[in-house]
């Protein structure tokens, strides 16, 4: 399930908002069983800020809802460079571990489970990824932010060295250096 809505506090920003699963709980009491239900919600704006939230509720509106609320209180900024990511990542949760690696333009997002709902409602266009280990939506969904998070363009690692992008460099990637110029042209 796909939704539009408009940010909160008066923000001009569109948000995506996509339930990746909702899962059924039962908990028994001595009166009885209760159900509820809890909701994987991913919100991005398609252009390099998303964030993923659960909700818990008793009724399935209502844990969507608070899944949004997680998820726009989780929302992290990405930058992507001609549609695809920086470089490769990998990161883990619980026992699911994800893989992302930069494709070339036309390549789409190749990508599976909630690994996929992340990384579009990112807006990134073209990239590559492995599901490892676990193939729990929840963890994998946990694993793809936090590769995300994990991301660093050229020239913040320059800052963070204290050097010049050129320098860091070889020089058979200098040819290179006007694709990465020209996508922070366009990004800004």
């Amino acid at each position: 399930m796909v939704r539009t809505s408009r940010g909160d506090s008066g923000q001009n920003k569109d948000f995506e908002e996509r339930v990746v699963r909702i899962n059924p709980v039962s908990k028994t009491h001595k009166g009885g069983r209760t159900r509820s239900f809890n909701a994987l919600v991913v919100v991005g704006d398609g252009n390099g800020k998303v964030g993923a939230g659960i909700g818990k509720a008793k009724d399935v509106p209502e844990a969507i809802r608070k899944g949004v609320e997680a998820a726009r209180r989780n929302m992290v900024q990405i930058t992507t460079i001609g549609g695809t990511i920086a470089h490769e990542a990998l990161a883990s949760s619980g026992a699911a571990t994800v893989l992302m690696r930069p494709a070339s333009p036309g390549t789409g997002v190749v990508a599976g489970g909630s690994v996929r709902h992340v990384l579009e409602a990112a807006g990134v266009k073209d990239v590559l990824s492995k599901s490892l280990g676990s193939s729990n939506p929840i963890n994998n969904a946990w694993a793809a932010m936090e590769c995300l998070r994990s991301l660093r363009t050229p020239d913040q690692i320059a800052a963070l060295r204290g050097t010049n992008i050129r320098r860091m460099l070889p020089r058979r990637l200098l040819q290179d250096m006007g694709r990465w110029e020209e996508a922070a042209v366009e990004q800004a």
